[in-house]
């Protein structure tokens, strides 16, 4: 009886530490419990339990007070790694992971005080009076005989079962995607819940040592690299944009989901964009910017923008490569005397991005979510209007020349908004469909766009500033194609998926020009780059995109390998075509590391 006490209540112990642990981790500050919030989705509850099974089987291995010591080593163990682990997200929003060991530039990439302790950590070390008397009754446990059969089964049977779940909650998909388990998501915490403690540690170790290693690059390789870049150059003279901008701060403000179709256009007699539409006097407007995300949607837009390269084929980049080196627009400006400042209104483990915007690309300061005053919440997360004031505030009297970029979240789908922020005076039958949402969503961040730019004149920023406004990757189109064939609405400029983003390059003083040059998300680096006064040869063998204001290529290429306009002749679109290839070979292979 004995053993099987000593067996049965580890893993009840380890099960209620755990639980305890996802309890906390959606309360206040991630010091309070909350049963109802504890997981993301349905968990595969029971597979949770088999892998506390698996780590007690071990316990079977050893004899006498041997076993004793074995389970009090893992409880106490355990409890270290929820404590630790809540720690860090309390600070980071992710997790530990077994590749700071090695990589410690991602540790702690806001360099925050770990040691963020509440009342409520104690809980975890509850069970410590008991061990105590049981190491004083520990001469029980002397006869206690090693038992391989049951050691055998408590780690074949549960590797079965969780296999067997896997099997089919991830591939054969009998839950209709209710549940996930090997599968890493965009938010850690949901990963966290449906894994369990244990299981996500156990998988972040698979993960690091299978699927996310480097792919060390051969001379061939990297003289294919090479090649290709010296076959993209074009030998064309420097013109009015170089360096026009040289000095000014660079502001950037990346837009969830704003598509280039609702610009210029009006809904029952009322401007999508008004805002938007009046700067297009002062800016340089790109109307032919076609989105490149790929499974990292909205992170791969940070990628692409800020390093001039295509997002790796196969999972997300910022996930699986967070260590890579880029010869980012950060690093760039920085070289030139700029400060550089990076914010999302999110919690910076969400697609990893404060890991990767400080170690890989180079930000000299990130902001997340928890250096906001959460005031102002739609669908759970702080309003674009609240981020942009109170982001304003955080660089305003940092030292001249900047380079801020935001990225904004509330016209994110399913773009359902509180009544107080829709502005658009819609007709019931439109207000009722996802077009309608997402025109009063475009609508409200063009409205605080509007507000951001007026306080940064007010401060007296905007003369001295170059401001850049893009999409992140198209929404409506992208995610809910098929409820917008249910849609009755006049006209068809709203009905076709064309994959255009704008991109607007905005200065009070600057004279409006449409720009009709066919580029994408990765051109937009060198663009600035190149107006911004960076010498060309510190990026031309480093950008897979071109620039936009210095060139005679009108086409690009999309995520899915389709070319957008006309090429010169068939080597030309090969070599395109190459370039996403050539984008996987040096994120994978850390070409630009040394």
């Amino acid at each position: 009886m004995l053993k099987d006490r000593l067996f049965t209540y580890s893993i009840i112990i380890i099960m209620l530490k755990s639980m305890l642990f996802l309890s906390t981790l959606h309360t206040e500050n991630s010091a309070g419990i909350s049963i109802t919030k504890m997981y993301f989705s349905p968990p595969p509850f029971i597979s949770h339990i088999m892998m506390v099974v698996i780590l007690a089987s071990f316990g079977w291995l050893f004899k006498g007070r041997k076993r004793l010591s074995f389970y009090i080593s893992i409880d106490f163990i355990i409890s270290l790694l929820l404590v630790c682990d809540l720690w860090y997200y309390r600070t980071n929003g992710n997790f530990l992971s077994i590749r700071f060991l090695y990589n410690s530039e991602l540790f702690n990439p806001m360099k925050r005080n770990l040691f963020s302790v509440h009342p409520i950590d104690v809980l975890f070390f509850i069970d410590v009076v008991p061990i105590a008397v049981s190491i004083r009754k520990a001469n029980k446990y002397v006869n206690l005989k090693r038992n391989i059969k049951a050691f055998v089964m408590g780690l074949v049977f549960p590797l079965l079962f969780i296999s067997l779940s896997h099997y089919l909650i991830d591939k054969v998909d009998i839950t209709k995607g209710t549940m996930m388990m090997f599968k890493n998501s965009w938010a850690p915490f949901q990963t966290m819940s449906n894994l369990s403690p244990l299981g996500y540690h156990a998988y972040d170790i698979y993960r690091e040592f299978t699927e996310n290693t480097r792919k060390p690059l051969s001379d061939e390789d990297k003289k294919d690299i090479k090649s290709w870049f010296e076959k993209k150059q074009e030998s064309l003279p420097d013109n009015e944009y170089k360096a026009m901008f040289k000095g000014k701060n660079l502001i950037a403000i990346q837009v969830e989901s704003l598509e280039n179709f609702v610009i210029g256009q009006s809904v029952e007699g009322q401007e999508i964009t008004p805002n938007l539409n009046r700067l297009l006097n002062n800016s340089l407007y790109f109307n032919n910017i076609y989105e490149q995300n790929n499974n990292g949607t909205s992170s791969d837009a940070d990628l692409l923008v800020n390093t001039s390269l295509f997002p790796v084929r196969e999972g997300v980049t910022f996930f699986r490569y967070p260590y890579t080196k880029y010869n980012s627009l950060p690093k760039l400006l920085e070289g030139i005397g700029y400060n550089t400042i990076s914010t999302h209104a999110e919690i910076g483990g969400n697609w990893n991005w404060a890991e990767v915007h400080r170690a890989s690309l180079g930000f000299q300061t990130i902001i997340d979510e928890n250096e906001y005053k959460l005031d102002d919440l739609i669908r759970g997360d702080l309003s674009d209007g609240s981020l942009f004031k109170q982001f304003e505030d955080k660089f305003k009297n940092i030292k001249q020349p900047f380079y801020s970029y935001s990225v904004t979240l509330s016209s994110h789908g399913p773009f359902n908004l509180p009544e107080k922020y829709k502005y658009l005076k819609l007709s019931k039958e439109l207000n009722s469909t996802i077009l309608g949402d997402y025109f009063q969503s475009v609508r409200y961040v063009d409205e605080q766009i509007n507000n951001y730019l007026l306080q940064l004149n007010k401060d007296g920023l905007l003369e001295n500033s170059i401001v850049i406004i893009y999409g992140d990757h198209t929404g409506v189109h992208k995610f809910y194609n098929d409820r917008l064939k249910d849609v009755k609405f006049e006209g068809n400029w709203w009905q076709t998926d064309d994959k255009k983003i704008p991109f607007i390059i905005y200065n009070p003083s600057l004279q409006g020009r449409k720009i009709e040059t066919i580029g994408g998300h990765i051109d937009i680096m060198p663009t600035m780059a190149y107006m911004l006064g960076v010498e060309e040869d510190k990026f031309k063998y480093t950008a897979i995109g071109k620039i936009l204001v210095k060139t005679n290529k009108n086409f690009t290429v999309l995520n899915n390998g389709k070319i957008i306009g006309n090429t010169y002749n068939e080597e030309d679109k090969e070599n395109m075509l190459k370039g996403i290839k050539i984008s996987d070979m040096i994120i994978k292979g850390d070409y630009f590391k040394n």
